[in-house]
C-alpha cells in the first residue's frame, strides 16, 4: 500500500536524520534501507510527504529533513520501543539495589537517566499531598521551638521547624502525648485528610496541648500545600548544551531549566492532558508546539509517572532533549527507570 511505504520511507529518514544531523536523500534511502522499490517511486513518496508536511528541505539541492509533524507521525505509527541491553538493565538494578532511602534513589535515577539516554534528564521526589502518612516526629528543639519530621510511605522526609507563641514553653510530657495523638490518628491517611483529622484533634485537646498543637498544625498544613512541597532534580545539563546545533536558541530553555518553573507547569499540564484523555500508560511524548511554552518549542520531552502501585502515580519523571532525538530507545529508558523506580518504591518501603 502506497500509505504503509511512504510510513517506511518517513522511518528511513527520521532514523537516519537521528543518527547522522545530516539532511536525507533518495540515494541514501536506497544505499542504506531495503525498502523493496525504485528510487523514482522513493522520490516520488518523499515528494508526497513534503507536500504534506512532514518532511522539508533545509535548502536547495539538500536532501530532506523530519519536521515536527513528521516527528509527530513517527512515535504515533512508526517507533516500536527498543528494548534496554542487557548492560542497561543491569545499570538500572545496579543503581536502584545499592540505594538505601528514597533521597538517594532519585538522586541516582535522575543520573542514569541522563546517561542512558544522553539528555537532560528530571525526576520529581514523590508529592506529599499524594502519599500517606508514615509518622510524624515532635522533637523538642529547646524551650519554645519544637522540630516535625514527617514521613512518607514512599520514604519521604520533610523537616519543619515549628516556633511556640510568646510565653508557651515546650513541655516534653506534653509533647509525647500529642505526637501519640497525632500518629493515632493520622498515621496511613492521606494529605488530603489531614485538615479534618487536625480539626477533630483540635476540639479533643486538652487546654494544655492546644497551643503546641495550633502550631505544629499550621507548619503541617504550610508543609503540604501544593506550592511548598514539589522539588525536582536535574542532570544532563550539559547533555542540552551539547545539543546546541539542534537549537536556534538554547538560552530561554537553559533558563527554564534552572528555575524548575516551566518543568513543574509541564508536569501539571502532564496530569491534566491525561485526565483529559483517560490517562494512557506508558510513556507521553510531546513535540515542539506541542509544549505550549516558548522556551520548549523546538525541544521533544518524553516523560512518564512512578508510583506505588498499578495506577497509582505520585510524581514524574522525563527528559528534554533537542526533536531530533532517538525516540524508540529514549522512551524505552524512559518506562524502565519509571517502573525500577515504582518497584523501589513497593519494595522495601513495604
Amino acid at each position: 500500500m502506497t500509505e504503509d511505504r511512504r510510513l517506511k520511507v518517513l522511518s528511513a529518514i527520521v532514523t537516519d536524520y537521528v543518527r547522522t544531523r545530516e539532511p536525507v536523500g533518495s540515494r541514501t534511502l536506497v544505499e542504506r534501507y531495503r525498502l523493496g522499490v525504485s528510487p523514482a517511486t522513493i522520490r516520488n513518496d518523499m515528494a508526497a510527504l513534503e507536500d504534506e508536511g512532514y518532511i522539508h528541505q533545509p535548502h536547495t539541492s539538500a536532501g530532506r529533513i523530519p519536521t515536527q509533524k513528521g516527528y509527530r507521525l513517527f512515535v504515533d505509527c512508526i517507533a516500536a520501543v527498543k528494548p534496554l541491553s542487557a548492560p542497561e538493565r543491569a545499570a538500572i538494578t545496579r543503581l536502584l539495589s545499592g540505594a538505601v532511602d528514597l533521597e538517594e534513589v532519585v538522586v541516582r535515577t535522575v543520573r542514569v537517566l541522563a546517561q542512558l539516554t544522553g539528555q537532560l534528564a528530571v525526576v520529581e521526589y514523590p508529592s506529599l499531598r499524594r502519599t500517606a502518612l508514615r509518622h510524624l516526629e515532635l522533637v523538642a528543639l529547646g524551650s519554645s521551638r519544637v522540630l516535625l519530621v514527617i514521613i512518607t510511605d514512599t520514604g519521604r522526609v520533610e523537616q519543619r521547624t515549628v516556633s511556640l507563641p510568646a510565653g508557651e514553653l515546650v513541655d516534653p510530657l506534653v509533647l509525647d502525648r500529642l505526637r501519640t495523638r497525632i500518629n493515632k490518628l493520622m498515621a496511613g491517611h492521606l494529605a488530603e485528610d489531614v485538615i479534618p483529622a487536625l480539626t477533630l484533634l483540635a476540639e479533643q485537646a486538652p487546654t494544655e496541648e492546644r497551643a503546641i498543637l495550633a502550631a505544629v498544625a499550621r507548619e503541617l498544613v504550610a508543609a503540604l500545600r501544593p506550592e511548598a512541597e514539589e522539588r525536582l532534580v536535574v542532570a544532563g545539563t550539559a547533555n542540552l548544551a551539547r545539543a546546541n546545533l539542534d537549537f536556534s536558541a538554547l538560552g530561554p530553555l537553559l533558563d527554564a531549566v534552572e528555575e524548575q518553573v516551566v518543568l513543574l507547569r509541564l508536569f501539571a499540564g502532564v496530569d491534566a492532558a491525561d485526565c483529559k484523555s483517560d490517562a494512557a500508560e506508558g510513556p507521553r511524548v510531546t513535540i515542539g508546539e506541542e509544549n505550549d511554552d516558548d522556551a520548549l518549542a523546538e525541544a521533544s520531552v518524553i516523560t512518564a509517572t512512578y508510583g506505588l502501585g498499578s495506577g497509582d502515580a505520585i510524581a514524574h519523571l522525563g527528559v528534554i532533549g533537542p526533536t531530533r532525538m532517538d525516540y524508540p530507545a529514549t522512551i524505552a529508558a524512559v518506562n524502565a527507570v519509571a517502573l525500577y523506580l515504582s518497584r523501589f518504591l513497593t519494595g522495601p518501603q513495604q
